[in-house]
């Protein structure tokens, strides 16, 4: 082991290596290629570098890098891990350290090393920017706008209009309505290309564009120098600009190609949802469940809300996170990281990760269960004996959810299908959901959440709650009784009242789920009508079957 002094000379000698690292003619060639994005030639060099010098801090942060690019996080988090242990003042890895852990959601990791750069560096305006997107990240968004009015004071690059528009989706997470919109209209006025401040305005819902507004925005899109990005964004904004005009064939034309645009990014086979829910349906039955009885975390903690995005999901979570007893968190991606772990441990096929499944035994189901609790702690601020977990995709993990956690309450958020299938086209998301840039992808997806949910109920009947949309609006007492009674809590009159809950909500339905409950948003399918048949024919039965 290395005494204090040595260890201080070690690493001050893998900085060097850093330095001096442009010279070497190998890492050079390694540099190039990673730069051109040529990772297949990239990878083989960094692996070459690393079998002769396996302490070279610079490549392995030039290998942390690419396996970022292709997504491999965890590996990027090991290999800069083992950069910092080697040069803990690599402020670079440092960085790419705390952008990964801000990635996988590992805030209070991430934010530790981003203040650790801040103490050397206090001046230096990325790290700032990017300590106040982890804040955002992990709820703190009073300390994460006050660091983007810190940015905002420079004078000069620092004050422009990106800026601008992450502060306004902080200040709209917690209802400064006005000053969110503000902020976006600063972000337009400073970059009239800027695609996503466009679409941001159009994603309050409540705003409305003027004639002059869609005419700039028409004018973006002919701008020689419009990223993709922005005209993507551009088109999104565009079709809710013409729609709320009523001008619905502009609409749905800006609108289509806006999704034809990001589902080009998004890779996305219906085949393989459709064999996840086929296996899972075949392999996971009553006895096997039985079998497992009292197995599992048994805390009662979590409610669950599963099912598709804009379904009526917020709601749900806004009027439960109105009773004292529970808390409103955010989507958190806990189970869908540890199907994607126990699905790694396999040959990738449906089948064989549901045998995986259920072969895990009492020991490792309450392991996982723990390590759900444990997890997710960290978005636990109010010291509530419940909290909700409002991932939508966890449709797709609901048997998982039960023999980790059996105790959950888990809901299901249910919306008129082409309502909620023209409410998913319509809609830009943050992260994720690449089902929902193609109508027939969306009717697939509704389709099989429909399919293996009835198998939910069929192998574990009243197990999970149901609430159709369309009925909370017609009896919202009625509906929020019945809810809070499936959760096991007590009726509280402030869960009527929901719009009038200060939480932060950072999903698109944020402006609506603070107002009382309306009609409004039901039966808009029928605006797009005759460019539906693609959604129509691919929800089959889902579209008869559902209770009028």
């Amino acid at each position: 082991m290395l005494v204090l002094g040595e260890a201080g000379a070690a690493a001050d000698a893998h900085l060097r290596q850093v330095e001096n690292a442009a010279g070497d003619p190998e890492m050079r060639q390694a540099a190039l290629a990673l730069a051109a994005n040529r990772l297949d030639e990239a990878e083989p060099r960094l692996r070459a570098i690393l079998r002769a010098r396996p302490t070279e801090v610079a490549a392995i942060r030039m290998l942390a890098e690419l396996a970022i690019r292709i997504e491999r996080l965890a590996d990027a988090e090991a290999l800069l891990d083992r950069a910092l242990e080697l040069a803990p003042g690599f402020d670079a890895a440092r960085f790419n350290r705390a952008v990964v852990r801000h990635r996988r959601g590992r805030g209070v990791a991430a934010l530790e090393d981003i203040d650790h750069l801040l103490a050397v560096s206090p001046d230096q305006l990325g790290y700032r920017a990017t300590r106040a997107a982890i804040l955002s990240r992990t709820g703190d968004y009073e300390a994460a706008i006050a660091d983007y009015d810190q940015l905002l004071a420079h004078p000069g690059p620092a004050a422009d209009a990106r800026l601008w528009l992450s502060r306004g989706h902080a200040l709209k997470t917690i209802g400064r309505r006005d000053d969110c919109l503000a902020a976006y209209l600063r972000a337009v006025e400073l970059s009239p290309s800027l695609g996503e401040a466009w679409w941001s305005l159009a994603n309050l819902k409540t705003h409305r564009f003027a004639a002059h507004d869609l005419a700039r925005m028409q004018e973006g899109l002919s701008g020689a120098e419009v990223s993709d990005d922005d005209r993507m964004h551009l088109h999104f904004a565009l079709g809710r600009g013409f729609e709320t005009a009523g001008r619905p064939a502009e609409a749905f034309d800006h609108y289509a190609q806006a999704n034809a645009m990001r589902r080009s990014q998004l890779p996305y086979d219906a085949d393989v949802t459709r064999g996840h829910v086929a296996a899972l349906s075949r392999h996971v039955d009553a006895p096997a469940l039985a079998a497992r009885r009292g197995q599992g975390d048994p805390s009662p903690d979590p409610i669950f809300i599963v099912g598709l995005p804009r379904s009526g999901s917020t709601l749900l979570e806004q009027i439960l996170a109105s009773h004292p007893q529970v808390e409103g968190t955010m989507e958190l991606a806990d189970i869908t990281t540890m199907a994607a772990e126990i699905e790694a441990r396999t040959d990738g096929s449906p089948d064989a990760y549901v045998r995986e499944l259920l072969s895990l035994d009492a020991e490792t189901l309450a392991a996982l269960g723990r390590r759900y609790i444990e997890g997710t702690r960290v978005h636990r601020r109010e010291g509530a004996p419940r909290f909700i977990d409002k991932m939508p995709n966890n449709w797709m993990h609901t048997l998982l959810i039960q023999l980790i956690l059996p105790n959950a309450s888990i809901v299901d958020a249910r919306r008129h299908p082409l309502d909620c299938g023209v409410s998913c086209f319509v809609q830009h998301f943050a992260r994720g959901q690449p089902f929902a840039y193609d109508l027939a992808d969306i009717g697939r997806y509704y389709a099989d959440y429909v399919e293996l949910m009835a198998h939910v109920d069929a192998v574990l009947p009243g197990r999970v709650h149901r609430v159709f949309h369309e009925r909370l609006v017609g009896d919202p007492e009625g509906e929020i009784r019945n809810l809070l009674a499936a959760c096991g809590l007590p009726f509280d009159p402030a869960c009527l009242e929901f719009h009038r809950n200060t939480r932060p909500v950072r999903t698109a339905s944020a402006e609506q789920v603070r107002q009382p409950l309306t009609a409004e948003g039901m039966g808009r399918w029928r605006t797009f009508e005759p460019w539906l048949e693609p959604l129509r024919g691919a929800l089959g039965r889902a579209l008869d079957d559902y209770p009028a």
